[in-house]
């Protein structure tokens, strides 16, 4: 197990693994340049090495050894008012998460693929005093899953997998703590490993229609770090044990989901797919911090705690999509998508480190196709609706306002048949 967990993390550490989802929540969807230009409407498609993060039963599709690696660089902007006062995030801000997939067919029946990819992650960065720097000023998690699939081709029209997951994941957050006319400062840093499974299925009932279904199960996550304090003035009239720097862990849970999707082939060189992720956010009902051998001050009360724990209760939500792909030319593929994502943050839970609404996200792309060679590249923009914050003193949750929250994406894959 330690030799995995190793494994997981060294394969992270070359990837650069994904800093930031801007998803619902913080799930994370950019798994390839052509998917980010559909929508994500893949999973009834399911025909490229990609399919091991959509819909796996879909590799038994494709022949040979394939791989297909990339990138989606992501540049987000917000705009939160607090305190009466407009602040903006880290305008500098770029974030990439990676994918990587290779799938063989072993023989007419059976087909294997490996799955490198970030299903969640976060980028939550503001000026260190901005006006809800007590609650959060930089928020980061970072994953990778490393997910294995065998596909068996049950009939000639329908498909089956199974696949287990590892994933590593790293939580940091920074955040002020208002100490009279000063502020201290308040850093968490921990990592850890969890696992899961996912199992789909692929149908394709005739020549214009396929149909596709996937279930990625929850992953428990356990991780252990550090709570260090710093900027902590001398003198203040505390006992003992404030403010000492601790070990820290916690437990959550990351949510389960299902995936489908419907794609039609009107004409041999045009396909429309239709398709939802239905993801059980609920199970994110809290975030609980244990600490270790020293204490430390909770703020707004006077008590030495060796536990926190910050009720979320998120909501199920909706993902819709639809993908248009047009083959315009021999080595030339034309793709628009759109997706509706929904929110599953309720209005008394939500805070800082997740400011965020629905949204809409509208896709484009080209697929370059030749010899053995495929090249895919998209660009996305992301608009998040506008929403107002009320204010949760014990939460340090100032009174806001979310505006201007969008993000520019661009994507780039690039795959070779064997």
């Amino acid at each position: 197990m330690q030799t995995l967990k190793s494994w997981v993390i060294a394969w992270s550490l070359v990837l650069l693994t994904a800093q930031f989802g801007f998803a619902a929540g913080f799930g994370i969807y950019e798994w390839s340049a052509r998917g980010n230009a559909l929508g994500g409407a893949t999973v009834g498609r399911a025909d490229d090495p990609s399919a091991l993060a959509t819909n796996p039963a879909g590799i038994t599709q494709l022949d040979g050894l394939q791989v297909l690696g990339g990138f989606t660089a992501i540049h987000p902007v917000l705009d939160i008012k607090a305190d009466g006062k407009w602040y903006s995030s880290d305008k500098d801000s770029l974030w990439i998460p990676p994918h990587f997939f290779a799938t063989w067919k072993v023989n007419d029946r059976y087909s294997i693929g490996l799955g490198t990819f970030s299903r969640f992650g976060l980028g939550s960065v503001f000026d260190e005093d901005w006006g809800g720097r007590y609650n959060s000023y930089e928020a980061i998690i970072e994953s990778v899953s490393i997910n294995p699939n065998v596909a068996v081709k049950v009939t000639d029209n329908f498909s089956a997998a199974f696949g287990v997951e590892a994933m590593y994941l790293n939580f940091s957050q920074k955040k002020k703590l208002k100490l009279g006319a000063v502020d201290g400062d308040a850093h968490l840093d921990a990592d850890g490993m969890g696992y899961g499974f996912n199992m789909a299925l692929h149908y394709q009932p005739c020549s214009y229609a396929k149909l596709g279904l996937s279930y990625r199960s929850p992953v428990t996550m356990k991780v252990t770090g550090d709570a260090n304090f710093s900027d902590i003035p001398a003198g203040l009239p505390l006992p003992a044990g404030y403010f000492e720097d601790t070990s820290a862990s916690g437990t959550v849970t990351l949510p389960d989901s299902f995936a489908f999707g419907v794609a039609m082939y009107p004409t041999e060189k045009l396909s429309v797919e239709v398709g939802a992720v239905y993801t059980l956010w609920s199970k994110y009902d809290e975030l609980k911090i244990n600490f270790g051998d020293a204490t430390i001050y909770k703020p707004g009360n006077v008590v030495l705690v060796d536990q926190t724990v910050t009720p979320k209760n998120w909501d199920d939500v909706w993902r819709f999509n639809i993908g248009v792909e047009y083959a315009a030319l021999d080595w030339l593929d034309l793709r628009v998508g759109y997706v509706y994502d929904q929110s599953p943050l309720q209005d008394d839970t939500i805070d800082y480190m997740v400011p965020a609404n629905d949204r809409h996200l509208l896709n484009g792309g080209l697929g370059f196709h030749w010899d053995s060679w495929v090249v895919d590249v998209n660009y996305t923009y992301l608009m998040i609706m506008d929403r107002d914050i009320d204010a949760r003193a014990a939460d340090y949750v100032r009174e806001g306002e979310i505006d201007n929250a969008d993000a520019h994406m661009v994507g780039l894959s690039i795959g070779y048949k064997f």
